[in-house]
């Protein structure tokens, strides 16, 4: 999120009035500030040949030999910088810890000298005499990583990890939280010396051979296989990364006009602009009064830290203490139905066949009584379900959405429909009803078993659900469904703007419907976007 306000036309900016103390303040008699400690250290790479000189911040109560577990940061300097840069925020980390603002963490602060201190933490290809490149990136993300979990009481999974850098470290922090997401779960990227598509001529990116090939201390082709937007394809999503973004508003202007694009605020920016859109990416964005100086990184620090200490635990995910159902593919959960006999039924969306089931194509629904049968069915496009209801029989109801002919009634539909089923206690389908606008989309999202065996059934319509008029956008749809699959009533609900149901209840004075405006349903004022429940008689 960017947050700021606008001078006159200036940059937008956010001046974060950030406390930086330092320790704990003591009085008389009061209790010895609890202050962690600084150490240096080596870490011997394999990679390099050699070693990888580091400070360590161990937090106040740190015990070798005791049972604690610790998150990590590793935190990487600027170019032309050493591992002292970082100590700092030494005062920072003891006092948010102290305050419980964020967990006890090990900071890890390596020195990187390597390429003149200008080798943006990438393995370098640059052969030069005067100074060849290293393969900094693995001695970093393989050999001191390893070294710093052997030696500390660290918690070593990739949810305990923060990866934070300024300027040639934030470029640093953002590849390695991009490329090794299966180390680092967290990023603090500050003032990023990253640049798209390449950096401008006088950057320090093409003089110290960081990105060079051979002879050529500078590549367009090895930069941009290593740049960030080359490591926004094709992500996995199942190792998701959260980002916090800093920059000053008073970063550095190019001089030439036609590089304009390439100042740091405006990269920043642009990169900002880039990882939120992303898969398995959750960004924040702040810009703050000064420039490309601890003015700016110390309270973003403090801010960013703080922002994402939430997550930054030593206690590694918890499994799903349960089997997994499903294909190999992407499959999308459904619903789950206890019975009173205590079997269960669980209902999703599957891209593949599902327990030797036939397998139609696109995504497939599939409804399961665990232990006992398994149901598939679909059209060549994609069917989906929300939902799934026991019947006092064994049955159950399901109910979703198709974009093919579910029912043998709608060829050629080219749009959404919804749509609700019975299947028997022994997974047959007894009834299948396809309803809604022939030519717009409609989508069932919730269902309820009614007294009779029937159901009623709430989504939304993007036309004209069985013939009642469309009020806007969309609009929330609630019909009752009979026992034999018939749609006894609806109503369409809505008002100009996009009205969805995404829940309903039935009880003996009514049902009662909820879900989203982005307007004002008929009769009320908007409230923005909030939840709008519905009770009808």
């Amino acid at each position: 999120m960017v947050r700021g306000w606008r001078f006159g036309g200036g940059v937008a900016a956010v001046l974060l009035a950030l406390g930086l103390a330092g320790a704990v303040p003591g009085t008389a008699g009061a209790e010895r500030p609890r202050v962690g400690t600084l150490t240096t250290a080596t870490a011997p790479s394999a990679a390099l040949g050699g070693t990888i000189d580091y400070t360590v911040y161990l937090p106040y109560g740190y015990d070798p030999a005791g049972a604690t577990r610790y998150p990590v940061l590793y935190l990487l300097h600027g170019r032309g910088d050493t591992m002292q840069a970082w100590t700092r925020v030494k005062a920072d980390l003891d006092r948010l810890i102290s305050e419980g603002t964020v967990p006890p963490v090990i900071a890890v602060l390596p020195d990187a000298p390597w390429s003149t201190r200008g080798n943006y933490y990438v393995d370098s290809s640059y052969t030069g005499a005067d100074d060849p490149g290293r393969p900094v990136e693995t001695a970093f993300t393989r050999d001191l990583v390893s070294h710093v979990d052997a030696t500390y009481r660290t918690a070593a999974h990739r949810g305990a990890r923060l990866v934070g850098g300024y300027s040639m470290g934030g470029a640093g922090a953002l590849r390695y939280a991009l490329a090794h997401a299966d180390l680092f779960a967290n990023a603090l990227v500050l003032s990023p010396a990253v640049y798209r598509p390449l950096p401008p001529a006088d950057s320090s990116a093409r003089e110290f051979g960081a990105f060079g090939s051979g002879s050529s201390k500078f590549s367009d082709e090895v930069y941009q296989r290593l740049n960030y937007p080359a490591l926004l394809t094709g992500r996995d999503k199942d190792l998701p990364v959260r980002m916090y973004i800093a920059v000053g508003d008073d970063e550095w202007a190019n001089p030439d006009p036609a590089d304009a694009a390439h100042d740091l605020d405006y990269e920043a920016a642009t990169l900002y602009n880039s990882v939120r859109r992303a898969d398995g990416v959750a960004a924040e964005f702040r810009v703050i009064d000064g420039g490309h100086d601890w003015d700016v990184w110390r309270p973003a620090f403090v801010d960013g830290l703080t922002h994402l200490a939430g997550t930054l635990s030593a206690t590694p995910p918890a499994g799903l203490p349960g089997p997994l159902h499903g294909t190999a593919g992407q499959d999308w959960a459904g619903g789950v139905a206890a019975h009173p006999d205590g079997a269960t039924t669980v209902a999703f969306a599957a891209s593949g066949a599902v327990s030797g089931q036939a397998y139609q194509g696109g995504l497939d629904a599939v409804v399961t009584r665990l232990g006992s049968w398994t149901t598939q069915f679909g059209t060549p496009a994609n069917d989906r379900l929300y939902g799934v209801v026991p019947l006092a029989d064994g049955a159950v109801l399901t109910a979703g959405y198709t974009r093919g002919d579910l029912d043998g009634a709608h060829p050629g539909s080219p749009a959404d429909d919804a749509f609700v089923t019975r299947l028997d206690a022994g997974g047959q389908r007894t009834w299948l009803t396809q309803a809604g606008d022939p030519a717009k989309a409609d989508r069932f999202y919730a269902l309820a078993a009614a007294p009779d065996g029937g159901a009623y059934v709430a989504g939304y319509t993007s036309g004209s659900f069985a013939g009642s008029a469309s009020s806007g956008d969309k609009d929330a749809v609630l019909a009752r469904v009979g026992p034999d699959g018939r749609i006894v009533w609806s109503q369409q609900l809505g008002g100009p703007g996009e009205d969805k149901a995404y829940a309903v209840a039935a009880h003996d004075r009514g049902v009662y419907v909820a879900g989203s405006t982005s307007a004002a349903m008929p009769g009320t004022t908007s409230l923005r976007r909030r939840c709008s429940p519905v009770g009808l008689g």
